[in-house]
């Protein structure tokens, strides 16, 4: 899901740290903190969850100031603040991640809820089909832990003559997939950011998944769909309404050559 089309059409709230009469448990805390925070009147929140024991809060932003970063810096940022209330000090973990799904993932391995990880903005692109949907679904959920992130670029010219696009390349250990382990992940958003399509291909290797972003000499290897989108899809032939409607959109193209798979994941623990 994409979000800085709407960021300058509508007003941004304030980051809800609820850190007020708390104090960093320590001096490299507050120093990785002020960090962290720096540039936060440029954070859209998207999504937030305060524990009722006042111990805990989760937060998911979007990063406006990204676009200005290193080239393919991610856009989303996930925080995790805890709270001794007892002694009134506060320690914290983040995750800068280049899609929703994985700051989503992060969020509820540390105790969010599911349903409080989901974005509440309405006016973002909409997934442009099932396949799309399912492929989220995989990559917030995580399944046994199957994927592990190696690398990520996000494309955004910043600009509405171009889409935009994020390439997430990951370790898949299934079994299933032991031929070709290395999956990557690409997010394409149509440049009236309406809608965005993501899509897996399958690589034998990191250099082989690398080779493809940077020559983009072939189509995506794609990835074999998964189990409950050949069901879907299996109905929908059964169904005499088949065939009279298709994708929200049309896929969104593989577009020209781009830099290969640079950034490398930024994550980060207040120092105790």
């Amino acid at each position: 899901m994409r979000e800085s089309d709407v960021t300058d059409t509508y007003e941004t709230q304030a980051p809800d740290y609820r850190i007020d009469g708390f104090e960093a448990a320590t001096e490299r805390i507050e120093e990785d903190f002020f960090s962290v925070t720096l540039s936060d009147d440029m954070f859209v929140p998207l999504a937030e969850h305060h524990s009722a024991d006042g111990r805990d809060s989760y937060l998911l932003f979007y990063d406006r100031a990204a676009i200005w970063d290193a080239p393919g810096t991610a856009e989303y940022v996930a925080l995790h603040l805890t709270r001794d209330v007892e002694q009134r000090t506060f320690a914290f973990d983040y995750e800068r991640v280049p899609v929703v799904p994985l700051a989503q993932n992060w969020l509820t391995r540390r105790g969010c809820p599911p349903e409080a990880a989901v974005p509440t903005s309405n006016h973002g692109p909409r997934p442009a089909d099932a396949l799309t949907s399912r492929l989220e679904d995989l990559l917030r959920s995580n399944p046994g832990g199957r994927y592990e992130v190696i690398d990520h670029h996000t494309d955004n010219p910043g600009s509405f003559d171009f889409g935009t696009e994020v390439r997430t390349l990951l370790h898949d250990s299934h079994p299933a997939s032991a031929h070709a382990p290395y999956r990557l992940f690409l997010e394409e958003t149509a440049k009236d950011f309406r809608s965005y399509t993501v899509r897996e291909g399958a690589f034998t290797s990191v250099e082989a998944a690398d080779a493809w972003a940077m020559d983009r000499d072939a189509p995506l290897p794609m990835a074999p769909a998964p189990e409950s989108v050949h069901r879907a899809l299996a109905a929908r032939t059964r169904s005499p309404l088949a065939g009279t409607a298709g994708l929200a959109v049309p896929p969104a193209p593989v577009t020209a050559p781009r830099p290969a798979l640079l950034s490398v994941p930024r994550s980060g623990r207040g120092a105790r």
